[in-house]
């Protein structure tokens, strides 16, 4: 019994002094874990040193453009350099419904054919106003058995006579441009929070982030569908298919990019934009967030975790790929493209090889103290039009830059800050504001 005692005391002794051992602790500075992301200041963005370059660029002539019927995705309908006054000033403002909320937000880029502006709200609701600021019409698609709030988010494109609506319903929606009705709709039986694409007597989407279809303009009947592989958490807006004479390249939420024949819907290839940059948060995110874009031979896509790429059209086939992530669509222009990157930053990078031309900072936190530095402002673009590239930013800025080298080229108030990327159609300017407000700069 003594012996025993004696044992546990020990074992209880040399448990305390075991307790009582201390830590090690590593020798070297401390440092803020947001130091990749803030000067010294904890005030702006710390982007690793690198040259600018002012390279030549040969631009494409402006050319008076009437409209701006989808994204910028498809060659066939994109405005490669449309018109725009040397001194733009905002010429009216107009109340489109709601603005973006806490759980729904504006997601619709502002379409203009024939004479009106179409835009979708946070809310589902359909407004037209003509080009002098004057409301036309508004439809509310919001399903009666459900409310506004209920779903956000969608998008919006012009083709075949008729106006097309994705919403986050899961609906697809042709209405008649000149007076909002409606002609058919399609069930998606998923979310439709994507932009539509349209070519000739097909317009094609992607629902739910995984399935692509394509419908037929006439009667919303279904023609084909490809599927890919499922994920549950995607950014709201996807990405609108990129269409050619050709192809249709559809781009899906977990990353994966397939390319298909248009009319029939014959799966040609199939790739995945994987990686992510290191020591930020938001590379967890693997969704495509720059939308296929077609030029020529080639399809620049990227995604939100810090990757763009550059693929062969026909067979999907890997040229080469950038360490920076695109939030909207690129802009090709000559020999280069054209991005806002996931680090808020505005980038020239190479179309050829994908290297980096310039690149301009552009405001990232909402708040300066580091300790309240969660939110960060959305800039939407770029575009080039006028000879300047443009850039519509949250913080209620309209930025001009020179597309050669980069210099900034002046500002403009953009009442309620930016919530869709800018369009421009009859020399006049358009974009939507996080208060649901279309305005015209011109």
């Amino acid at each position: 019994m003594k012996t025993n005692g004696l044992i546990l005391g020990l074992a209880a002794i040399l448990s305390l002094t075991a307790c009582t051992k201390k830590e090690a602790i590593l020798t070297g500075e401390r440092e803020n874990i947001r130091d990749v992301l803030t000067n010294a200041d904890g005030a702006a963005i710390q982007l690793e040193s690198q040259g600018n370059l002012n390279l030549p660029l040969s631009l494409t002539a402006a050319q008076a453009n009437t409209d701006w019927v989808q994204r910028a995705g498809s060659p066939t309908t994109r405005n490669a350099h449309p018109a725009l006054g040397s001194n733009p000033q905002l010429v009216w403002s107009v109340n489109i419904g709601a603005g973006d909320g806490r759980k729904n937000r504006i997601t619709a880029d502002p379409v203009v054919a024939g004479g009106r502006v179409f835009t979708l709200d946070a809310q589902a609701k359909v407004t037209a106003v003509s080009t002098s600021g004057k409301v036309l019409w508004s439809r509310d698609l919001t399903p009666p058995n459900d409310s506004g709030p209920d779903a956000g988010g969608g998008g919006l494109a012009y083709g075949d006579g008729k106006l097309f609506v994705s919403s986050g319903f899961g609906l697809m929606t042709a209405l008649d441009p000149a007076t909002g009705g409606e002609i058919w709709q399609q069930n998606l039986r998923s979310t439709g929070t994507g932009s539509p694409t349209v070519m000739d007597d097909l317009v094609y989407l992607v629902s739910g982030d995984e399935i692509a279809w394509a419908l037929d303009t006439g009667n919303g009947r279904i023609r084909w569908q490809l599927s890919a592989t499922p994920d549950i958490n995607n950014v709201m807006g996807g990405p609108a298919p990129a269409v050619t004479d050709k192809y249709a390249v559809f781009a899906f939420g977990s990353g994966e990019l397939q390319g298909a024949f248009r009319k029939g819907g014959l799966r040609l290839w199939d790739t995945q934009v994987a990686g992510q940059r290191p020591g930020i948060a938001s590379a967890k995110v693997g969704d495509i967030t720059g939308d296929p874009v077609v030029d020529g031979d080639k399809i620049y896509v990227g995604s939100h975790s810090g990757r763009t790429v550059a693929l062969g059209l026909g067979n999907g086939k890997r040229l080469w790929t950038a360490n920076e992530g695109p939030l909207n669509p690129v802009w090709p222009a000559g020999d280069s493209i054209f991005m806002v990157s996931d680090r808020n930053e505005l980038l020239r990078l190479s179309a050829e090889d994908g290297t980096r031309i310039w690149g301009q900072e552009l405001p990232l936190f909402t708040k300066d103290r580091p300790r309240r530095q969660t939110e960060i402002f959305g800039h939407y673009g770029p575009i080039i039009a006028g000879g300047r590239l443009i850039v519509a930013s949250s913080d209620g800025q309209l930025r001009f830059f020179d597309p050669a080298s980069g210099a900034a080229k002046g500002t403009l108030p953009l009442p309620g800050g930016a919530t869709t990327n800018p369009v421009v159609a009859g020399n006049t300017l358009y974009v939507v504001s996080t208060k649901g407000q279309l305005h015209a700069f011109r």
